[in-house]
């Protein structure tokens, strides 16, 4: 198989277009398949499909309002009660994807998503390559990490090239960049209150090397997957405004926001399930613990078993393994509380189970 790019324009049902296009072409072709040799058959790279989205933009609410002049909704999520009974109802107003300079959602322009040379990716991978022994394994995976010599520095929106591991550019004057404005705008009603209006803006956010693997478990006859989640913004804010947005109280501001989230590893997948309720849990379970005489009551490889004492020295050392978070400045309307940082932190065991509210 080999790569396959979509590029779409302001309306992302083109790439979709340009996909089944793809796809159905063979069907009216007059080619005829011949039989490769195995040296031309050595020469065919697996590299799954690639996704490139040009000049895309998203917006999805209020750009808009109905014929009663009201503001458009997006969707509702409903079912929720209040300690106090009272029915909670949650409506996402506007939702966007923008490129660069948006003024919190106001002035949306294009941003690509991807690059030709280093697209998102779904592809089914060896699990061999990834530290997943003897498994197929899907991959979804937005761009990658580059060295450090050829990539943008991740939090800088004019950063240049050499100055980082990020494979997306930032905006210049000239190029719109790969780099979003992301942002939400939703109001929680409680009962007859609606006056809780919540807004969360990122600018010029970045994902590179984000990624979501799964593939399944014999033992447990589950699905089971890692998540990594690495998102960095310049600047990510949370306010809060009137229904109509006259009035916000104070911005709760975070600058050079860096997230680096590892759910699931090698050693310690995160597991998918649903119970014998329709509940869907999502857990890490524990790492193992050692069988008596593995490991030496001095600690060291020498006295203990040699392949257990690897497993633990995996577990505990693997940079990969861990979850960071790094925040430049956190403030709070005109009052500032510094830098803030989790470094290093990791998920030993996790166990998160929906549960119906209604029963």
């Amino acid at each position: 198989m080999t790569d396959l790019c979509v590029r779409t324009n302001q309306d992302c049902w083109h790439g979709l277009f340009a996909l089944v296009a793809l796809l159905i072409a063979p069907l009216f072709s007059h080619a005829e398949l011949l039989r490769l040799s195995e040296t031309e058959m050595s020469q065919v790279d697996g590299a799954g499909i690639g996704l490139v989205l040009e000049n895309f933009k998203f917006s999805h609410g209020t750009d808009e309002p109905d014929a009663a002049g009201n503001q458009a909704r997006i969707f509702r999520i409903g079912g929720i009660k209040s300690t106090d009974g009272r029915d909670v109802d949650i409506t996402v107003n506007h939702l966007y994807i923008s490129g660069a300079g948006s003024n919190y959602g106001q002035n949306l322009g294009s941003v690509n998503l991807g690059r030709l040379i280093n697209p998102w990716r779904i592809d089914v991978v060896d699990g061999n390559s990834v530290g997943i022994a003897d498994k197929a394994v899907l991959e979804f995976a937005a761009s990658s990490m580059v060295n450090p010599g050829a990539g943008y520095d991740c939090l800088n929106s004019a950063a240049s090239g050499g100055t980082g591991t990020c494979s997306s550019r930032p905006a210049t004057a000239d190029y719109i960049g790969e780099r979003a404005d992301i942002g939400m705008q939703m109001n929680v009603a409680v009962g007859d209150d609606r006056s809780a209006n919540i807004n969360i803006h990122a600018k010029s956010a970045v994902i590179d090397g984000s990624y979501l693997r799964l593939w399944g478990d014999d033992n447990r006859r589950q699905m089971v997957g890692q998540f990594k989640l690495n998102f960095y913004s310049p600047e990510l804010s949370v306010n809060a405004c009137a229904q109509d947005g006259s009035s916000c109280g104070s911005r709760i501001l975070m600058s050079n926001f860096a997230l680096e989230l590892a759910i699931g590893n090698q050693l310690q997948p995160v597991f998918f399930d649903v119970d014998g309720t329709g509940n869907f849990v999502v857990e890490v379970a524990a790492i193992r613990r050692p069988q008596p005489g593995e490991i030496g009551a001095d600690g060291l490889r020498d006295s203990s078993s040699a392949e257990t004492w690897d497993l633990y020295e995996s577990y505990y050392t693997n940079p990969e393994f861990r979850s960071n978070l790094s925040i430049g400045n956190f403030s709070v309307g005109n009052r500032d509380f510094g830098s803030a940082r989790v470094q290093g932190m990791l998920i030993q065991h996790l166990n998160i189970k929906t549960r119906d509210l209604s029963q």
